[in-house]
Order: structure tokens, then C-alpha cells, then sequence
């Protein structure tokens, strides 16, 4: 049951973080605020990390033989999330939460094509449901559908491309799911928010004479906070629900956070729930109950070896 928590936790943390980013963009640019949101992050586990390290067993730090997978991890994760800021800056919240569950389809088929991880029929016909959810709500409405039509905006592709990145980015951090939870969150923080803000600089984010660009310092605590809830704590949880579940799995967890985001951005920007909101929700719910049969069955068939 705990890594049912894990897994749950993980998604309603990242939850928040697209409808107050969207907020705070107006205040900060998307390539500094994917950084600082991953420095929130970093420095805020890191600090936790200091209380824990005494008791950290040793042999589960990272070592040489993880430095491949911690080098795709951390570049991955450099890129996801400028794209995401760009998809959100671009776009509405609401559509950027709730396309993110592509990430689920991304993650599970590089799980299966070339981690070999073993995805179930149970948990196949879960994931059809979620994309078809996903899907349904991308359209701006549902007479697209009768029309034929579906136009990607530009903030759609930000956003897919950044599920593409945290797909493959979901299965490095699997191969090190057994090392420290406190060690990767931290290392991958500190990295990927250095390497985003080296980016930001290159894009002229923290020259004053660029009026393209506005930059308020004022608002750097919040997006910090906001990094250490919706990216340390969300990754935190996530990795350690990993440890049991895989990273098809975990991911598909994820299903909850893109309704949480679109209810959070019609409390906190606004905009409106849409019928498809609706019919979607109740697709998803039944994907999530496959999710959870396949999940029952696979500790149950654990407890009989």
C-alpha cells in the first residue's frame, strides 16, 4: 500500500507546478524558471539529505557504474522542463496539464522497447484508456471531432516533447531507483537547475537590456518553493515508489495529475472545464482501475514466489 502513496503523492505534488508556473511566468522567463524550479528542488532535498546522511547505507550511493544513466537523467532533465515552461508560456495551463499524460504512453513504451520491462495486458488496455482520455482532451471542442480536424498549437508540441524527454528521463532514473532517493533527487536538482539557467543565460534571460525578457528577482523564493514541492518532493516520492512498482507503472500513477492541474487552473487562473473534462474523467478513473488490478495482481504473484 505504501507505494500506492508513493506513486499517488508523487503526481499530486507535480500537480501544482503547471498552474502556478503559469502565474509566475509573467514574472520570469520559461528557460530560468525550468532552473530555479529544479534548484527548489535540489536545495530543498539536499538540505533533508544533510539530516539523513549518517543513516543512508553506503553502498546504496551512486557510484562510476550509474554515471551513464545519471548523465542521460540529468540532461533530460535540463530539456523537459524548458520545454514544458515554453508549452505553458505559450499555451493554457489546463491543456499543458492535461497533455502531459502522454508522458505515460512515452514512458511505458521506452520501458518495453528498450529496457524490456514486462507490461501486462491489464495494464496495456489502462494505458489505451489514458490516451484516449488524453486525446479527447486535446481538441478544443467536441464538434473538431466531427470535423476531423485536430490542430496541435505550438505550445502542444513544447509540452509533448517535454513527456517525450521525461519518458526516457523516467527510465534512466529507474536503473538507479535502488540508490539513494536523497542522492539522486539532489544530484538531479543541483544539475539540470545549473545546466537550465546556463541555457536561460545563453538566451540573454539575465541581460537588463533585453526588454523581451522580464526577469523580477522578487519572485525567486516562490519559484524556488514551488521547485521544492512540485519537482524535489514529487521526484522524491516517485523514485521510491519505483523501487516496487517499475517505471511503466509509476508513471501511469501520473493519470491523476493532469485533472488536479486542470481543477487548479480553473481555481487559480480561471479558465473553464469543458464537457470533455467530464466524459474524460470518467475514461481515466477507468484506467486507473486496470492500473490498480495489475498492480494487485503483480504483489500478489510476488508473495507466491
Amino acid at each position: 500500500m505504501l507505494q500506492f502513496i508513493y506513486a499517488s503523492l508523487a503526481a499530486i505534488f507535480y500537480a501544482i507546478n503547471i498552474p502556478c508556473s503559469k502565474l509566475l511566468l509573467t514574472k520570469i522567463p520559461a528557460a530560468s524558471m525550468a532552473g530555479l524550479l529544479y534548484l527548489g528542488a535540489g536545495i530543498g532535498i539536499g538540505i533533508i539529505y544533510l539530516f539523513q546522511i549518517k543513516k543512508e547505507d553506503k553502498s546504496k550511493s551512486l557510484s562510476k557504474d550509474d554515471l551513464p544513466y545519471t548523465v542521460a537523467m540529468i540532461i533530460l532533465d535540463i530539456a523537459a522542463p524548458i520545454l514544458l515552461m515554453q508549452g505553458v508560456k505559450t499555451g493554457t495551463s489546463s491543456s499543458a496539464s492535461l497533455l502531459g499524460n502522454f508522458e505515460i504512453v512515452a514512458t511505458t513504451i521506452i520501458a518495453l522497447a528498450i529496457f524490456k520491462e514486462k507490461v501486462s495486458c491489464r495494464l496495456w488496455i489502462s494505458i489505451i484508456l489514458i490516451t484516449l482520455a488524453s486525446i479527447l482532451l486535446s481538441f478544443e471542442n467536441i464538434s473538431s471531432l466531427k470535423d476531423g480536424i485536430f490542430d496541435l498549437s505550438a505550445g502542444s508540441l513544447f509540452v509533448l516533447g517535454a513527456t517525450l524527454c521525461w519518458g526516457l528521463e523516467n527510465n534512466c532514473t529507474r536503473r538507479l531507483s535502488e540508490k539513494s532517493t536523497y542522492q539522486i533527487v539532489t544530484v538531479k536538482g543541483l544539475s539540470s537547475g545549473s545546466g537550465a539557467l546556463i541555457v536561460a543565460a545563453l538566451l540573454g534571460d539575465f541581460n537588463s537590456a533585453n526588454t523581451d525578457r522580464i526577469f523580477d528577482t522578487r519572485y525567486i523564493p516562490l519559484v524556488l518553493l514551488l521547485g521544492f514541492v512540485a519537482y524535489g518532493l514529487s521526484i522524491f516520492t516517485y523514485v521510491r515508489a519505483q523501487k516496487f512498482l517499475g517505471a511503466a507503472k509509476t508513471s501511469a500513477f501520473y493519470a491523476v495529475n493532469p485533472f488536479v492541474g486542470a481543477l487548479l487552473s480553473f481555481i487559480l487562473l480561471g479558465e473553464k472545464l469543458s464537457a470533455q473534462y467530464f466524459i474524460a474523467l470518467t475514461i481515466m478513473i477507468a484506467g486507473i482501475v486496470f492500473l490498480i488490478f495489475d498492480t494487485f495482481a503483480l504483489e500478489k504473484d510476488l508473495k507466491n514466489d
